[in-house]
């Protein structure tokens, strides 16, 4: 099995998919508009990269969801209105603070809660925080990986940042808030690169099993 990413060729995606840094991870890219199942035939692991426009996926979604149904894996980054097509997905916004670092004694909400997981043996905790712009709700029986709390003061429930749900579909899909396509591609965000420089390597191994 091979993995597979889909490209919007957004100078962002094209960057993150096509620059030297990470070209040689990738065994396919598929342009986003002309996806067909038969792409998909080999694949074990599909990345769908934060920041693809969402109507496209919607089109996409019978393809997508025929993927999962044949027991491969999903993963779906930040900002494509997830919640809109993808099983079992749950979302609400939240207002996004960009430079929380900068405010004096900042700790950023972020909490880890299955450490043992084998993503983190490739990406350490600290390479997964970054600014967010809503929270997940995993479905019964899917693990959060990271979370944000409810705020003290009643005003924000929390959610999940990070889940990996193997119990919607007869596949595995990977949801998160996170878009580090966007700000590696981008240039902005040394976090985001350090993330992909250890996610990729466990997706492509993932896109084996």
């Amino acid at each position: 099995m091979t993995l597979a990413v889909l490209n919007g060729e957004t100078f962002y995606h094209h960057e993150t998919i096509h620059g030297e840094r990470y070209r040689g991870l990738f065994d396919r890219a598929i342009y986003a508009p002309e996806l067909t199942s038969s792409d998909l035939a080999d694949v074990g692991l599909l990345i769908v990269p934060d920041w693809l426009h969402p109507d496209l996926l919607r089109r996409h979604a019978p393809t997508l969801i025929d993927f999962l149904d044949r027991g491969r894996t999903l993963v779906v980054l930040g900002e494509t209105a997830a919640h809109t097509w993808a099983p079992g997905v749950r979302w609400s916004s939240r207002p996004t603070n960009f430079w929380w670092w900068l405010e004096k004694g900042a700790q950023p909400p972020h909490k880890i809660l299955r450490p043992e997981h084998d993503l983190f043996r490739f990406v350490p905790f600290e390479d997964t925080v970054w600014h967010f712009h809503g929270v997940l709700f995993p479905p019964p029986g899917a693990d959060a990986l990271i979370v944000v709390p409810a705020d003290p003061d009643g005003r924000d429930d929390g959610g999940a940042l990070l889940y990996d749900d193997r119990v919607t579909t007869r596949g595995r899909i990977i949801v998160s808030t996170l878009d580090p396509f966007y700000h590696h591609g981008s240039n902005f965000m040394p976090a985001t690169t350090r993330f992909l420089d250890g996610f990729l390597p466990w997706a492509r191994a993932n896109a084996a099993v």
